[in-house]
C-alpha cells in the first residue's frame, strides 16, 4: 500500500467519523449513517490494499 493511498484512506475515514459525529450531534439519523457508510468504504478499500501488497511478496 503506498503512502499516497493510506494517507487517503485514512483521511476518509475521519471525513466519515465526522459526519457521523455531526448526525449525532443535530440528529440526522440519514448524516450519521452516510459517515458509518464511509468509514466502513474506507476500511474495505484498506483491507484490499493490503491483499495487493500481500499478493506482491
Amino acid at each position: 500500500m503506498g503512502t499516497g493511498d493510506k494517507v487517503k484512506n485514512v483521511a476518509e475515514k475521519a471525513k466519515g467519523k465526522a459526519k457521523e459525529t455531526a448526525g449525532r450531534a443535530i440528529d440526522d439519523p440519514a448524516l450519521e449513517v452516510e459517515g458509518k457508510a464511509t468509514q466502513v468504504k474506507s476500511d474495505l478499500k484498506q483491507a484490499g490494499e493490503k491483499v495487493k501488497d500481500a499478493a506482491k511478496h
